[in-house]
Order: structure tokens, then sequence, then C-alpha cells
């Protein structure tokens, strides 16, 4: 990728535009990556901010290539399997501390009392 991202001028946006521009993904391709990894692709136009075709600033080509040459720098390859598994562990951690925050007993104790008072109201009834 970082040979690709060197050689062709790079979009954010779209796969390709009509002025010849390409994304990361297929630039890396035509120089021998055989990869799709559709997250990549997602994560570079978010951090464009634009749902249209550009040419990539000289910012964003500056973070791609800094974090690909870091990443080919690294002392032992990244374990992305750990790593998505631990996001998701604290991520599920965190919405069950927001689910059990809504319910605090205090909370328990209204939806309880509410759900009393319909069940006298339909016994009435």
């Amino acid at each position: 990728m970082l040979d690709g991202v060197r050689s062709h001028p790079i979009i954010v946006g779209a796969y390709v535009d009509s002025d010849g521009g390409i994304c990361p993904m297929l630039a890396a391709h035509r120089h021998g990556g055989r990869t799709t990894f559709l997250a990549f692709a997602r994560a570079w136009d978010r951090l464009g901010g634009t749902r249209h075709s550009r040419r990539a600033t000289r910012r964003e080509l500056h973070i791609l290539t800094t974090q690909l040459e870091a990443s080919l720098c690294a002392p032992e390859p990244a374990d992305l399997a750990a790593a998505i598994a631990e996001h998701r562990a604290l991520t599920g951690r965190r919405a069950d501390d927001i689910h059990a925050a809504r319910l605090s007993p205090r909370r328990r104790s209204d939806v309880a009392g509410a759900l009393a008072h319909l069940e006298r109201e339909l016994d009435r009834a």
C-alpha cells in the first residue's frame, strides 16, 4: 500500500474518480496487495470526513503514510483478532454499565411500582 500511495493520486470518499485518483486500497492492489479490508476503507473515508470524492489532503496522506511506516517497524505483527476481541469486550462491558446505570435500584423500584399500579388498575377494570 505504501508504494501505491506514493505512486498514485489518492482520493477520499470513493474507490476512483474521473481525474485518475484512486483510494489507498486500489493503490495497494495495483502494487501487488491482494486483500480486501472494508473496515480500512470506511475508516479512511471517515478520516476524510466526506462522502464525496476528493483528493486527499497532505495531512491525510501524512497520517496514512506514517501509520503504514509504523506498522512496518513494529517489533511483532499485531494480533488483530485479539485486538478486535478486546475492543468488543470493552464496548460490551460499557453497554452493560450504561444499561445497569439506567436501571439503578431507584429506577427499578419506580418501574416495579408502575407495573404494580397498572396491574391494580387492570384488576379493577
